[in-house]
């Protein structure tokens, strides 16, 4: 499909849950069609569930960077999606001195799970990812040979 942004930002709160799984299911989905990146509001680390629930679908993100809206090397993205209200609010101002468009994809932070039971807080990590897997793909349709 012809209709997929050139480059395209995933943020959140701290780049450490949402943004890094939203970043690699689009790389995984479009490889480099699009230029993709994720940030963060604020500096984290990435999560150690993220990571294990991304690995169950055969996505290794175990050397994703965190990094903040400061941290940006390139400031030209066609459409900013944001996850998180603070997210959305930081993406606000970006758009003072990019011109870009901004989707906001409220998304539940599922580290705010209070469980001691890790199969319960791996199963709301699950939940998201899945949840971004079929916005992502909802959004941004992949093309099959048979479209062409």
């Amino acid at each position: 499909m012809s209709d997929l942004p050139s480059a395209v930002l995933f943020s959140c709160t701290m780049n450490s849950v949402r943004s890094p799984m939203a970043e690699a299911i689009m790389k995984f989905l479009h490889g480099h069609r699009v230029f993709v990146d994720s940030v963060g509001v604020r500096p984290g680390q990435i999560d150690g569930f993220v990571i294990a629930v991304m690995d169950e679908i055969g996505i290794d993100i175990s050397r994703h960077n965190s990094k903040t809206f400061d941290d940006l090397e390139d400031d030209y993205f066609d459409l900013v999606i944001t996850l998180s209200p603070e997210a959305q609010h930081r993406a606000i101002e970006l758009t003072r001195v990019m011109a870009c468009e901004i989707e906001f994809w409220n998304t539940m932070d599922p580290s705010l799970i209070e469980s001691d039971n890790r199969e319960v807080r791996l199963q709301a990590y699950r939940d998201v990812r899945d949840q971004l897997m079929t916005r992502i793909k909802d959004r941004f349709p992949v093309s099959t040979s048979s479209d062409t």
